[in-house]
């Protein structure tokens, strides 16, 4: 009964539709412990998006601050949400408050928490591409977050590695394996067919890829390569499909339509719902993708991921085979797809490969959950 009367206030801070999804985990898991009041605090970086994952996970966020607005800039973002998710800290007696990844919606809350005492638990902590602005500004963001952050949940061994470099104190890291896994794992076990009606559109046993893209540094000429390079591909390819759930950002949709909006067997529609996307990475024979969750995701699913980008921050799934780096080089791009489409014993090397698992076992929410419990607990 002590226990009870003493519950502790976890808030969790998600601003995007990939925060969302992977936090969703998180906060089952802390909800399932008596002891602590969990809440969901939403900035709505993502509006639409962001509240469609949380209610596939049968959640809603407690309050939305609705920052989102068309051509929002970065400045927009952090001011908006340093001065939105500190009024709610003025407001609420908090004990700990959760934020993930890498995106201005972490670094801006995590800052607010900061400039009130609050301790701050960092889902995701650790990862380094080593490039400040590759990508950006999403490793600037991870960097400082980890430095305020009093608990760094690491996904991997090689994260833990890079927080005690930076000076994080070695019984405040706990390695998780990433919640991402978590919720595919719990999806997949969900999903038999998709209910989009693109995706109903693609004829069935036709061979087709998945290609998203969002990256800031990929804006303009290295998009067109992409693009381009894609294009390429379905012309010599008659039997081939291309699925392409676009990006909200403006800039993003104006290349793509530009460059495969005209061709018939490029399927390109709004964000799919998260069950969905994940039906359409594992129905797919490989993905191109700037994403970082992706990345992960590919590797548990034993799927090839084409990285179009120079650097990465999950040289895990490099290794594990899953991952190839390939930029936005359009010849790069060319070999690898081509090589992935014409040699079925190199893609089953791969899915061998990814037979050992570098991002977790779908525990690493239960394993936060139990690291804050007993932190706050048993003392």
């Amino acid at each position: 009964m002590g226990l009870f009367l003493n519950k502790k206030t976890i808030v969790c801070v998600v601003g995007t539709r990939p925060e969302a999804i992977k936090m969703a985990p998180v906060v089952l898991a802390l909800r399932k412990e008596p002891n602590f009041n969990v809440k969901i605090l939403a900035t709505g970086q993502h509006s639409e998006m962001l509240i469609q994952a949380l209610k596939y996970f049968n959640l809603t966020a407690d309050l939305n601050l609705n920052i989102m607005k068309d051509c929002q800039t970065l400045d927009h973002i952090t001011s908006t949400v340093i001065t939105g998710v500190g009024k709610y800290f003025d407001q609420t007696m908090t004990d700990a408050v959760l934020v993930h990844g890498d995106t201005t919606t972490t670094f801006a809350a995590s800052l607010a928490a900061f400039y009130r005492d609050i301790p701050i638990g960092h889902v995701e902590a650790g990862l380094r591409s080593g490039d400040i602005k590759l990508p950006f500004p999403e490793e600037m963001n991870r960097v400082l977050t980890d430095r305020i952050a009093k608990w760094g949940f690491a996904p991997t061994e090689l994260a833990k590695e890079n927080l005690i470099k930076e000076g994080m104190i070695l019984d405040n890291i706990q390695v998780t394996g990433n919640t991402v896994i978590d919720a595919l794992l719990y999806t997949v076990k969900k999903t038999t067919k998709p209910t989009t009606h693109e995706l109903l559109n693609i004829p069935e046993d036709v061979p087709f890829l998945l290609f998203t893209a969002h990256r800031r540094e990929s804006w303009g000429a290295p998009l067109e390569n992409i693009c381009s390079a894609l294009s390429e591909i379905l012309e010599k390819r008659t039997n081939l499909w291309l699925l392409v759930p676009m990006h909200k950002n403006p800039t993003v949709r104006n290349t793509i339509k530009k460059y495969l909006g005209d061709k018939k067997r490029a399927i390109l529609c709004e964000p799919l719902s998260y069950q969905d996307f994940v039906w359409s990475m594992n129905a797919s024979v490989f993905i191109l993708s700037d994403s970082g969750g992706v990345q992960e995701e590919a590797s548990a699913l034993k799927k090839p991921v084409l990285i179009l980008r120079d650097v990465t921050e999950r040289p895990e799934a490099i290794e594990n085979g899953s991952g190839i780096l390939v930029g936005t080089n359009k010849k790069k791009i060319l070999d690898s797809a081509n090589r992935l489409l014409d040699d079925a014993n190199y893609l089953l090397e791969i899915k061998r490969k990814c037979d050992s698992q570098p991002f977790g076992d779908g525990n690493a929410s239960i394993k936060i959950a139990s690291f804050l419990k007993k932190y706050f607990f048993n003392n």
